[in-house]
């Protein structure tokens, strides 16, 4: 193969403050290298967007480093190898990883004997490749373990989750009801309520946007809140603090409605609850989980083929309007799981 391909990327050029404009990012298209002994060329297919994302745009300690000034904006990754200098990869393969933003990822590829880039072989076969960057992805490995091993859920509690249509709350709702739990979602959109409880059979969905959410919460979980999993904090997170019962475990997985803020982080005003509550707040970050990734992904993939795990993926094309789809996440525009398409 020549090494005249041309890779189109997005490189972060300056930390925004508040919402991020195009100001702060690179478009480029540079030449491509051939792959060396050990590498392999993936032609990107899909750039998963996550509301993490915003976070590693900032300067400052936090789970993982930020990306760094003039580099390949960090995201999940799908795509097929065109071109392999390694002997576990193929040309035609489907990988999964975290090359970023771009058309094409030179990787070192990975083996169970030893270690490189981010990436991993999967079967689509088994399921379509967008499924590994929602339910089988980092989406679903956060569902799976905030719920299960930081939640703690019992059959026959009620578990709530914010984000509920989103890639993430969607999965834990389903899981919670795999469980055996009474499931109440929060969304910002009647057509989001109707799909959690028409479609992955949450009991109830609450509209924050319409009336008033503590009455509804309290009508909708009438004995109280045993788990609460939040992907938005802000007010939805202090509102919920009102209703959880005695020994309730709250799941801090993210924060959307803070990331672009340009005043300090809105916390809780209540958190006496917990004292009160005698109950938990704890954070999750998925990555402390990659070991047990391999099971988590059997456990759902079972599932999947029962009918009993779903999810909803929303496309948008091309690289070039990556920064116009990341902001859907943040104006509520984003049904499902969100994917760029780099066509």
């Amino acid at each position: 193969m020549s090494s005249l391909i041309s890779n189109t990327r997005i490189l972060l050029a300056s930390r925004p403050v508040g919402n991020p404009t195009p100001e702060n990012l690179t478009i480029e298209t540079v030449e491509q290298p051939n792959p060396e002994a050990g590498q392999v060329l993936v032609k990107t297919i899909y750039v998963s967007l996550d509301p993490a994302m915003r976070g590693w745009m900032n300067e400052g300690k936090s789970y993982i480093p930020p990306i760094q000034l003039g580099d390949v904006f960090r995201a999940g990754t799908a795509g097929q190898v065109i071109t392999s200098n390694h002997p576990d990869y193929a040309v035609g393969d489907y990988v999964t990883g975290s090359w970023g933003v771009q058309q094409f990822g030179l990787l070192t590829g990975v083996s169970d004997q030893a270690k490189g880039d981010d990436i991993r072989k999967v079967d689509t076969t088994i399921a379509p490749l967008e499924t590994y960057m929602a339910t089988l992805g980092m989406p679903g490995m956060t569902a799976y373990f905030g719920l299960l091993d930081t939640g703690q859920p019992q059959p026959g509690e009620t578990v709530v989750v914010s984000g509920a249509a989103g890639a993430v709350g969607s999965v834990v709702g389903q899981i919670a009801k795999i469980k055996g739990c009474r499931v109440v979602g929060i969304a910002g959109d009647q057509e989001k309520c109707d799909y959690c409880v028409n479609e992955l059979g949450f009991d109830a969905c609450v509209n924050y946007k319409t009336g008033d959410l503590r009455k509804a919460l309290k009508a909708a979980c009438p004995e109280g809140i045993d788990v609460y999993f939040d992907n938005v904090g802000g007010d939805i997170l202090d509102t919920v603090w009102t209703q959880i019962r005695r020994k309730a475990r709250i799941v801090i997985c993210g924060a959307i409605s803070q990331y672009n803020n340009t005043t300090p982080v809105k916390g809780p005003s209540n958190y006496l609850s917990l004292l009160t509550n005698r109950a938990r707040m704890e954070g999750i970050v998925v990555f402390d989980n990659a070991a047990n990734y391999g099971t988590a992904a059997r456990e759902m993939a079972d599932w999947i083929h029962e009918g009993k795990l779903g999810a909803r993926v929303q496309v948008e094309h091309g690289i070039d309007n990556f920064l116009s789809t990341l902001m859907m996440l943040f104006t509520g525009q984003n049904f499902g799981k969100l994917l760029l398409k780099v066509d």
